[in-house]
């Protein structure tokens, strides 16, 4: 190899986007018996935002625990394969311990606490730093910028805000534990079109002015499409498509069988019931 070559890789190697986060060959299994997930592999590269698509059930939620050490809970456990977040080995970690290393979840649903008020919830992302008063308070008022409505709200008990509102609480405290990378889960669910997009907005906005990485696990795949820029598509616990996320949204199976546009029409659901094409990946 010539010594101009060497040169080339080097600077090749070195403009190459870091991978923050890799899933390789994963199994998951419930309950000693119930085999969820099947050789799922995935990588997030730093400051990247990545999209986990797929129908309900498909396995989405248990690639986001599985990452983030919450199957335990379930009678979930990796039996297969392994999970590497900056550079280590985690799937072991217990969830406290991945926190502070840089990951965290925001879950399904929100699970804010709903007899605390805004602030109160937003200290407990807090939780597990060390670095005192003064740096927490500076991180709360970004957050605040970041989230303007918290601001108006933050002396409001949570369970009396509105979805949208508790969706920002819950990323918000997210955030207070300064992560590197954050899993969010079903962002959109039960909120209006025009808050889906504002908050999309933001995490848009989040990884590209803190650069945090994101894994977004999302039923919405026209609007997960939209923010991510590359995807993976789960079903029946396997990867059957991934690639870049204007790739995805331009595929004419994911259009029809995600999208619900087939030939450039839209589709009704009545017709999505009887397939013109066999998915490919089913072939």
């Amino acid at each position: 190899m010539t010594t101009a070559t060497a040169n080339e890789q080097n600077i090749s190697a070195a403009a190459a986007p870091e991978i923050i986060l890799a899933i390789n060959n994963i199994e998951v299994i419930y309950d000693h018996v119930i085999l969820v997930l099947k050789g799922v592999s995935l990588e997030v590269r730093k400051g990247g935002i990545v999209a986990l698509l797929g129908a309900n059930g498909a396995g989405k939620t248990t690639t986001l625990k599985a990452i983030s050490n919450l199957l335990h809970a379930e009678r979930g456990e990796v039996t297969k394969g392994s999970i590497i977040f900056d550079g280590k080995e985690v799937q072991d970690l217990s969830p406290d311990v991945l926190v502070k290393r840089g990951c965290i979840q925001v879950m399904e649903g929100r699970h804010c606490f709903a007899h605390l008020t805004v602030e109160e919830n937003l200290l407990t992302g807090a939780f597990t730093r060390r670095d005192g008063k003064a740096a927490i308070a500076r991180d709360m008022e970004i957050v605040y910028n970041y989230f303007p409505r918290l601001r108006d709200r933050r002396h409001n008990i949570v369970g009396y805000t509105s979805g949208g509102e508790q969706q920002m609480c819950a990323i918000g405290r997210a955030l207070m534990s300064k992560p590197k990378m954050i899993l969010l889960d079903e962002p959109s669910m039960g909120l209006a079109p025009q808050i889906v997009e504002e908050i999309f907005g933001i995490v848009k906005t989040l990884n590209e002015k803190e650069g945090v990485s994101f894994l977004l696990a999302e039923q919405n795949t026209y609007m997960a499409l939209k923010f991510a820029r590359h995807g993976y598509i789960l079903e029946n616990g396997r990867v059957v498509m991934d690639g870049e996320a204007r790739a995805l949204a331009e595929n004419e199976d994911v259009k029809e069988f995600y999208l619900g546009i087939a030939e450039g029409k839209k589709k009704s659901f009545r017709d999505l019931k009887h397939y013109k094409r066999r998915k490919r990946w089913l072939a």
